[in-house]
C-alpha cells in the first residue's frame, strides 16, 4: 500500500504495537456522529430579560405659553424590548401633558415690556427599576415648579407589570382576597417606631397603591405631606416578605430562602 492511497480516516485507526497490525480501522461516517441534543424550552426561560434605555420624547411644544406665562417641559421615557410597555408610558405621558403634543400656536403673554414673563417648569422621567422573572417595575419621576412658588413639587410613582398578562398590577391584584386589613396591621407593626415618632396612630395609616418590590420586602410609598413634612420627602414603609407569605398570591411572592427556626 502506497502512501498516496492512504485515506485521511486511517489516521484515526488504532495501531497495535509489536504485531505490526493495524486493527479496528473503520471509516467514520458523518451519519454516525452524535447529534447534540437540543435543550428543552424551559418555561422559566420563556420571559425575556428587559432591556431598557431612557430616551427623550419628541415634543411638538417643549415650551407652551398662555396669557399668564410659559411652561418649559422636559419629558423622557423608556425604550425597551417590550413594545406594549413603551406604548403604555407614551399613552400616560400624552394624557398627563396633552398640550406638549398640540399643534396649536402658543398664546400671546399678557405682560409689560419691563416685566419678565412667568416661566414654570415641568419634567417627567420614566426609568426601569427591576425585574423578578415575570414581574417588572418601572418608576415615573415627575417635578413641577410654578413661577413664584416657594418650591417645586416632586413625586415618584412605581408601575409594576405582569409580563405574562401584559397588565399593570394594582395592590389588589397581588394580595389574597380579603387580606388588606391584615397587610395594613402588619405594615403598621413593622414600622411602628417611625410612625409613633410622627404621631401617626394605627387608625390613621392607609395602604398605598404606590408600591414596589424591594430587596427585603414590599415597599409602600406615600406622597409628600401625607405622613411627613416636605423636607423629609416621600415616605417609604417596608413590609418584610416573611410577613407576607400568606397574604400575597403565590405567583406574586418572590422566592424566599427557608430560614431555620430559632
Amino acid at each position: 500500500m502506497t502512501r498516496a492511497l492512504l485515506k485521511p480516516w486511517l489516521l484515526a485507526c488504532t495501531i497495535v504495537i509489536g504485531g505490526g497490525v493495524v486493527a479496528g480501522c473503520q471509516p467514520k461516517s458523518e451519519t454516525q456522529a452524535e447529534t447534540p441534543k437540543q435543550p428543552q424550552q424551559n418555561k422559566e426561560n420563556s420571559i425575556s430579560a428587559i432591556q431598557a434605555k431612557v430616551v427623550p420624547v419628541k415634543l411638538t411644544k417643549p415650551e407652551a405659553c398662555d396669557a399668564e406665562g410659559c411652561i418649559q417641559y422636559d419629558i423622557q421615557t423608556v425604550n425597551t424590548n417590550f413594545k406594549w410597555i413603551d406604548d403604555y408610558f407614551i399613552a400616560r405621558i400624552k394624557k398627563a401633558d396633552p398640550i406638549t403634543f398640540s399643534t396649536e400656536p402658543n398664546q400671546k403673554i399678557n405682560t409689560s415690556d419691563e416685566a419678565a414673563p412667568n416661566l414654570s417648569q415641568s419634567s417627567t422621567y420614566v426609568r426601569f427599576v427591576s425585574q423578578y422573572y415575570d414581574q417588572a417595575t418601572f418608576a415615573i419621576q415627575s417635578y413641577s415648579y410654578s413661577a413664584g412658588a416657594a418650591h417645586g413639587m416632586h413625586h415618584q410613582e412605581f408601575v409594576n407589570f405582569d409580563l405574562n398578562t401584559k397588565k399593570r398590577l394594582a395592590l389588589s391584584d397581588i394580595l389574597v382576597k380579603g387580606a388588606e386589613q391584615q397587610v395594613l396591621n402588619a405594615l403598621y407593626d413593622a414600622n411602628s417606631m417611625w410612625l409613633d415618632q410622627h404621631n401617626i396612630e394605627r387608625g390613621q395609616l392607609k395602604l398605598s397603591d404606590n408600591f414596589y418590590y424591594g430587596a427585603n420586602g414590599l415597599v409602600f410609598v406615600y406622597p409628600l405631606y401625607e405622613l411627613a413634612s416636605y423636607a423629609e420627602g416621600m415616605t417609604e414603609l417596608n413590609l418584610p416578605y416573611a410577613a407576607l407569605t400568606k397574604l400575597i398570591k403565590a405567583e406574586y411572592l418572590p422566592s424566599l430562602p427557608h430560614y431555620p427556626s430559632p
